[in-house]
């Protein structure tokens, strides 16, 4: 048990049944041996054996203390409701707005769809310029910051798959289009956990991007942090990547993503 990695999950003074219950079905499903979810869950032995009763009997969970537990039928159900349910924008929503008011540029969402990314979320600056970017718009993956950093999170396979079907087509004359060189930006992307755009897939554009994580812990979306070069220029859009990465992060959470 990596006990470094633990949370304070000790219940508040006159915890309800309610809240004991939530907290063992969650050390439940995080933890694999009884002891282990005694003390994540912070409860007495007795009263976390009758509460994993009570959630096996309800089908919450499944399993039992010798082999551990995993997630029940009642409960995958609930989840997939839930999940079916998920809209991004409106989760993402108050995130996206402190981000612009701190940076003062315009964000960008976007999620892949099969070959290219396609915008879901864009929030403008107090800036008097306008991005051509618009919601449901679709973009290249190799020419865009949030392209990339979904495609540093790829297979090797399926990057292949990508370059035989669709190509590394020119954009700009600062677009990426050796294939070799792709795959040493999106190591470097991996590296430092974020990426750019500088001028790649519009000229005179530039922006910095990092991942969004799901609920399985793959990286389905990016976000932008997007300005134009003129205001920024070189590579010094980067001064933003710690707020961008924060975010980010931010909206994986919400979404369900596991702690990296």
């Amino acid at each position: 048990m990596n006990t470094s990695s633990k949370v304070d999950r000790s219940p508040a003074p006159g915890a309800g049944a309610s809240e004991k219950t939530l907290r063992v079905l969650d050390a439940a499903l995080r933890e694999p041996r009884f002891t282990d979810i005694v003390e994540t869950a912070g409860l007495a032995k007795a009263t976390v054996h009758r509460l994993l009763q009570i959630l096996v009997e309800q089908e919450y969970i499944a399993g039992d203390a010798e082999d551990g537990y995993r997630a029940g039928p009642n409960l995958l159900s609930l989840a997939g409701r839930a999940f079916s349910s998920v809209d991004i924008s409106q989760i993402a929503g108050p995130v996206i707005d402190r981000l612009v008011a701190e940076v003062d540029c315009t964000i960008h969402v976007g999620v892949a769809s099969d070959h290219e990314m396609v915008y879901v979320i864009r929030k403008d600056a107090s800036k008097p310029y306008r991005m051509r970017s618009r919601v449901g718009l679709g973009i290249p993956m190799h020419s865009t910051g949030m392209g990339k950093v979904v495609l540093a999170y790829w297979s090797d396979e399926k990057l292949a798959d990508l370059i035989d079907t669709v190509g590394l087509p020119v954009r700009t004359e600062n677009t990426i289009t050796d294939p070799d060189e792709l795959k040493t930006e999106l190591a470097n992307i991996r590296a430092r956990g974020y990426g750019f755009d500088f001028s790649e897939n519009e000229p005179g554009t530039v922006c910095v991007s990092a991942p969004i994580r799901d609920h399985t812990g793959a990286v389905t979306h990016g976000l932008s942090v997007s300005s134009i070069a003129l205001e920024h220029p070189g590579t010094t859009i980067e001064q933003f990547a710690p707020q961008a990465v924060a975010a980010a992060n931010e909206i994986s959470r919400l979404l369900g993503a596991p702690n990296p």
